[in-house]
């Protein structure tokens, strides 16, 4: 396993840094290791924006026509006196 020495950090950093490892139930270092392992790994795993999924899966049949729906005037709103 290698290691790394992080310098310079933002003393704020380093307390959220504290204080979600503490609720965590762990040191930083291992904080800092998941953040960084959740981080480099999701971007392997990224999955398509759920309007793409569902494009893929509709150009498959040849595409949907949906039907224009006329839009209402907006209500008024709610008197809270």
């Amino acid at each position: 396993m290698a290691s790394m020495t992080i310098r310079n950090i933002d003393d704020a950093l380093k307390s959220r840094l504290r204080i979600r490892a503490a609720h965590h139930g762990r040191s930083m270092e291992d904080e800092a290791r998941d953040i960084l392992r959740a981080a480099l790994s999701a971007g392997a795993d990224r999955t398509p924006h759920l309007v793409n999924r569902i494009r893929s899966r509709v150009a498959r049949v040849g595409g949907i026509d949906l039907p224009d729906v006329p839009r209402e005037p907006m209500r008024d709103p709610v008197d809270l006196s």
